[in-house]
Parts: C-alpha cells; sequence; structure tokens
C-alpha cells in the first residue's frame, strides 16, 4: 500500500477497532505487531470524484487490507473498494488483499456477493467479506 503521510498511524495494539457510526469492525493483534493505519477517505483520498474505501492496514509486508464500513448498500461498496486498489496498492495483482465491507444490513443477493468475491480473486488477489458490524478478525491469520 502506497504510503501518504499526515494520514497514517503506526498501531501494535492487541485490538485495532475500526469504526464509524454503527459499523464497527475489530481487528485482533494478540502478537502486537506494528501495524500501518491509513485513513483513506478524505485523507490519502481527497477527491470528491473518486469512490474509495474508508480505511487501509497493512499488518505485514506481503498483505494488504481495505475496510469499507456501510449500512447497507453492498454494491456501492465493492465499487468503492475496487477502486481504492487501483488508487493505492502496491501491487493490485500480486499482493495478498483481504477487503472487508462492514455492514449494518447485508442487502446484496448470494449470487451477486458471490461473483463479487470471484471476481476480487481473479482479479486483485484478494478475499472479499461482507459482513454485519461488531465482526472481528484475528491478524495473525493473514501473516
Amino acid at each position: 500500500m502506497k504510503r501518504f503521510p499526515g494520514c497514517e498511524q503506526w498501531l501494535s495494539d492487541k485490538i485495532i477497532p475500526i469504526q464509524e457510526n454503527k459499523s464497527k469492525i475489530n481487528f485482533l493483534n494478540p502478537e502486537q505487531r506494528q501495524v500501518y493505519k491509513l485513513k483513506i477517505d478524505g485523507c490519502a483520498i481527497n477527491d470528491n470524484l473518486t469512490p474509495r474505501c474508508d480505511y487501509g492496514l497493512v499488518p505485514c509486508t506481503h498483505v494488504e487490507i481495505y475496510i469499507e464500513l456501510k449500512g447497507r448498500d453492498v454494491s456501492g461498496a465493492i465499487k468503492q473498494i475496487e477502486s481504492t486498489i487501483h488508487e493505492i496498492s502496491s501491487d493490485s495483482k500480486k499482493i495478498k488483499k483481504l477487503c472487508f465491507i462492514i455492514c449494518t444490513q447485508v442487502a446484496i443477493p448470494r449470487t451477486d456477493q458471490q461473483n463479487s468475491q470471484t471476481r476480487f480473486k481473479n482479479h486483485f488477489n484478494a478475499i472479499l467479506y461482507i459482513k454485519r458490524g461488531g465482526y472481528e478478525y484475528d491478524l495473525t491469520n493473514c501473516c
């Protein structure tokens, strides 16, 4: 993930919460590794034209994580993450990516969700998670 001074933090907390309004995800970091957190929406990408997700995390050198916190517009969230990967990924095809859409309500047909997950895997080397708020992900699973 590209660097954006002024928009980034280095964290080593055991729990790294990402939250906006009612959507929230906790990244568990039991080994307290240094994790690069990037505020994307309104900081790293600050124009009104480019769709972008909310945050990015880099828990280790070979993994990028993209996070979009939504109410229920999953289709819009998918487009935002795709656009963000094109804009700021270090390598949109080779580096492993985890993409999280955290919603208050999941409103996408199962086949559309499966098609998006397949497209992300094939085009971005990414796993796409679409989850309801309050989800937790253990970073030791990805590094």
